[in-house]
C-alpha cells in the first residue's frame, strides 16, 4: 500500500521503478511492463504490487503539482489569474473539485517554506 505523502523536510520512499517499454511492446495491448512474462504467481504478485505503488506514488505526486499549479493561476496577485471556472474547465473537474484543488495547493505552496503534512482536498 502506498504510504501517504511525507512532508518536504522528511525524505520521500522511492517505489518500483516504472521502467518505459519499447515502442513495439507498448503497441502490443496484451503486454504490459513484462508482466506476461513472469510464470512465478510469487514474483507476479510481488513485480505487479511494486507497479501498483509506484503508479499510486505517481499519481499522488502528479495529483500535487496539479493543486499547485491551480492555486498560482488562481493566484489574485496575477494580471493574468483565472477564475475557479477556468482552471475547472482546463483540467476538466468540476467548479467545486477546482475550489478545493485551489485551496490544496494554497497549502502545498505555503508548506513549501516550512513542513506539512499529506492533505487530500477531498
Amino acid at each position: 500500500m502506498a504510504e501517504p505523502t511525507p512532508g518536504r523536510n522528511e525524505p520521500r520512499l522511492r517505489p518500483a521503478p516504472l521502467l518505459f517499454e519499447p515502442a513495439a511492446a507498448a503497441a502490443d495491448p496484451e503486454h504490459f511492463f513484462d508482466l506476461e512474462s513472469i510464470d512465478d504467481p510469487r514474483a507476479l504478485l510481488e513485480r505487479a504490487t511494486e507497479l501498483t505503488e509506484a503508479f499510486r506514488a505517481a499519481a499522488d505526486r502528479a495529483m500535487e503539482f496539479q493543486a499547485m499549479a491551480a492555486a498560482q493561476l488562481a493566484d489574485p496577485r496575477r494580471f493574468d489569474r483565472l477564475t475557479t471556472a477556468d482552471i475547472a474547465e482546463r483540467a476538466e473537474w468540476t467548479e467545486d473539485y477546482a475550489k478545493k484543488m485551489v485551496e490544496f495547493g494554497r497549502d502545498l505552496l505555503r508548506g513549501v517554506e516550512g513542513t506539512r503534512g499529506h492533505v487530500d482536498p477531498v
